[in-house]
């Protein structure tokens, strides 16, 4: 008689804990083998296919697309045969946890073994166990802006006659967003209420807000008031920007300098470079390879401050971040110490992190661990920016768009190519003389590349 395992979202590592579903690589009914992806997710750092350790018969999926699953939570269900569709077992219960006995994944690495912090889910085993495998997929349904809230049977309650909720994140979530969770129907196994239950209840209630404040805010009675505007969750990509970047404000005092510099000798050392056979080297990597050279020279600002603000972490390699715009937004990939590359070797880094930013297909381990970050906000076709650093960096050049300008060389005044330079830096761990000794190095590298070689 077959087994039915129940297969729960992996630990995606880089301490995510939740992924959207984009889509289903399967569907109830059918075959598949050891190993084989069966749905795509998006976390906060790529989207990723994740490969199910059973083979067998798909009895059962949990999630809709663009509904959130926290890890641990189940995905699939699966009916495996006796002594086939998965490794070996030795005196394993057939209601035992996926969690538990489940097969190494793919590109994941060997699942840790439970722990305790990690909720399980309510319920029991046995027959339950196999009769919650065979629930459907609970979609996820818009709520129209001129319909009330719904009157939602009562939330099914644990011991203590607290609701069912998945986990405390989305108890939190209802709290902040005062939603009565009691009120809530959960659509996730054996009626537990999900996060994407809360946000639907929240939409709900900004939809049917009494229209008295605005019909006041508008004027006479009689006036129409205003259309009623509508909540977009912040989810995966955005919402760890959002957080990110929110940290970032919240906790460096950064401060920004700046400086115009002709980039006209670069150009034309660019243009040199390519004339003769091999990889071409674009401007981003010559760029790069003064970034390394300028952070050999000034060390404080290749760091960041410790978790507790008591020391500052010096780094001794340079992991090289860098603007990328892709298909789920603006993201920062990062070329491993760079300092070790040629520019030649930056250059190809740089294209192939870009093309995998640019097409999705880039690995969420490629979107961390960086230490200082270039932004060349030129290609958007502005001269200059005060960005918000990549926390937990100390610092971040910024390169505007090169463009014609009358500049004054050598004592008359030409057309020239001039881009201009700005610098953001955590002033905690340097002062201003440090950073602009940076940017003018950097500067003057732009203006007179023969510079470098002091430094090759």
């Amino acid at each position: 008689m077959p087994v039915v395992r129940e297969f729960t979202l992996p630990d995606l590592g880089e301490g995510l804990t939740e992924a959207e579903v984009v889509r289903w690589l399967v569907e109830v009914g059918e075959v598949i083998a050891i190993d084989q992806p069966v749905v795509e997710v998006e976390t906060a750092k790529a989207v990723v296919e994740v490969p199910c350790p059973y083979g067998g018969v798909v009895t059962a999926l949990f999630g809709a697309v663009g509904e959130e699953v926290l890890v641990g939570a189940p995905l699939v269900t699966v009916a495996v045969s006796p002594g086939e569709g998965e490794r070996p077992l030795a005196a394993v219960p057939v209601v035992e946890r996926a969690a538990e006995v489940e097969r190494p994944l793919v590109g994941y690495g060997v699942a840790e073994p439970d722990r305790g912090g990690r909720r399980r889910r309510v319920g029991g085993g046995g027959a339950a166990a196999v009769a919650r495998a065979s629930a459907p997929v609970v979609p996820s349904v818009p709520v129209a802006s001129s319909a009330p809230v719904p009157v939602a049977a009562p939330a099914p309650v644990v011991a203590g006659g607290v609701p069912a909720v998945i986990s405390p994140l989305v108890r939190r979530l209802a709290r902040e967003q005062g939603v009565e969770l009691a009120a809530v129907a959960g659509s996730g196994p054996d009626g537990l209420i999900m996060r994407a239950d809360v946000e639907r209840a929240v939409a709900a209630k900004v939809a049917v807000a009494p229209a008295a404040p605005a019909v006041a805010a508008a004027g006479p009675v009689g006036t129409a008031p205003s259309g009623a505007g509508s909540v977009v969750p912040l989810r995966g990509l955005r919402k760890a920007v959002a957080e990110k970047l929110g940290r970032s404000h919240r906790e460096i005092p950064a401060a920004t300098c700046w400086v115009d510099a002709d980039a006209t000798e670069l150009m034309a050392l660019r243009r040199q470079l390519n004339a003769v056979p091999g990889p071409k080297v674009s401007v981003l990597a010559l760029l790069a390879r003064i970034c390394t050279v300028g952070l050999e020279r000034f060390p404080d600002l290749n760091s960041s401050v410790t978790a507790d603000g008591s020391g500052i972490l010096r780094h001794s390699a340079v992991h090289l971040g860098f603007a990328a715009q892709g298909e789920r937004g603006l993201v920062v990939p990062v070329v491993r110490d760079a300092q070790r590359l040629t520019t030649e070797q930056l250059g190809e880094e740089l294209g192939r992190l870009t093309e995998a930013a640019r097409t999705g297909a880039i690995a969420p381990a490629e979107l961390t661990g960086g230490t200082f970050t270039l932004n060349n906000y030129g290609v958007f076709g502005v001269d200059g920016s005060t960005p918000i650093l990549n926390h937990p960096e100390a610092a971040m050049l910024g390169v505007g768009r090169i463009v014609a300008k009358p500049w004054v060389h050598q004592g008359e005044l030409a057309v020239r190519e001039v881009t201009q330079l700005s610098f953001t830096f955590d002033h905690r761990v340097c002062d201003g003389g440090t950073a602009g000794g940076f940017l003018r190095f950097v500067a003057d590298c732009v203006e007179q590349p023969g510079v470098l070689l002091r430094r090759l």
